[in-house]
């Protein structure tokens, strides 16, 4: 099995996850942009996901909602660029924390039959970045990441 790394390095606003796949570049962008399947891996494992709106493309929106423990999370972002099997590059917003923005650009390095995937995620200010990190989102990232993984390999 793959790991997911997080790195958020002290006194930066950056958080970088990095998770290898057993599946080419085509197959990984296309579970991360088919609205479709994004129900099927994104969120933690406990919670069911809707997808509200997902259009991959410039200046395209995407919306979705996590359902469980008795409540919701809404989440939605605007696509900057596009680059198929390559890159995307869009904003992230949680409703809970309608103030703070972040900025993520995710690349998909082409490894032959694997891909790794990177995701470069730049917050507002530092505190921003912390109060990601304390929300649980590693929990999220790391079982999104595993039930990709787990998808991908279907």
């Amino acid at each position: 099995m793959n790991e997911t790394t997080i790195t958020a390095r002290p006194g930066t606003p950056f958080i970088d996850t990095v998770r290898e796949f057993d599946a080419p570049a085509g197959l990984v962008f296309r579970a991360l942009t088919d609205p479709e399947l994004i129900p099927r891996w994104l969120g933690s494992s406990t919670m069911t996901t809707e997808v509200v709106e997902y259009e991959v493309r410039p200046g395209g929106r995407y919306s979705y909602i996590h359902r469980g423990g008795g409540g919701e999370h809404r989440f939605h972002g605007v696509f900057h660029a596009v680059v198929a099997d390559e890159r995307i590059v869009q904003t992230f917003q949680y409703d809970g924390r309608p103030d703070e923005v972040s900025l993520e650009t995710l690349t998909f390095a082409n490894l032959g039959d694997r891909t790794r995937m990177h995701i470069h995620a730049v917050h507002g200010s530092v505190e921003a970045r912390d109060a990601m990190i304390e929300s649980g989102m590693e929990h999220g990232v790391r079982d999104s990441m595993a039930r990709l993984e787990h998808l991908l390999a279907r």
